[in-house]
């Protein structure tokens, strides 16, 4: 596979898309933050002084997918103090959308990292990952292994 990013002499540069079609593109990632169960609480409840934690949340992740249509979703686990975060983007386009999905779940997660920081800087972000994106190039991927492990389900 040849790495399309660089130049003849190794230097990073941005990748001509002019050539390339317009087409409809779409992408799902997925993320995880692990929280105390005082975070989780305060988050469920509503009672976190910052304000509406997940509704901030759901507008930084939009906010940081740029120009395409957005979707960000979360999913409480009490059983595990987690909270799933499913960002899903379309656009119509030259290129991927998949940086951007994954940029929108980033983007979620540290924000409710930043709302709750006051009541525990211990909190835990990981298991980022694009579940599944479709269009362009290399047209319809879907993510079945994380780590040699089945994916989790992305269903938001």
């Amino acid at each position: 596979m040849q790495l399309t990013h660089f130049d003849e002499n190794g230097k990073a540069i941005m990748v001509d898309v002019t050539e390339k079609n317009d087409t409809v593109r779409e992408a799902t990632a997925k993320g995880r933050i692990l929280v105390s169960k005082e975070v989780y609480d305060a988050i469920e409840a509503g009672t976190v002084g910052k304000g509406d934690v997940l509704g901030v949340a759901t507008t930084a992740g939009i906010m940081g997918a740029k120009r395409t249509k957005c979707r960000v979703n979360f999913e409480m686990k009490p059983e595990e103090c987690a909270i799933d975060c499913y960002c899903t983007v379309k656009v119509t386009g030259k290129t991927g959308v998949e940086m951007e999905a994954l940029t929108g779940v980033s983007v979620a997660l540290l924000t409710v990292y930043d709302m709750c920081k006051a009541i525990d800087k211990s909190m835990e972000i990981g298991e980022i990952y694009l579940c599944h994106k479709s269009g362009g190039k290399s047209g319809e991927i879907r993510n079945e292994k994380i780590d040699g492990q089945k994916a989790r389900p992305c269903q938001n």
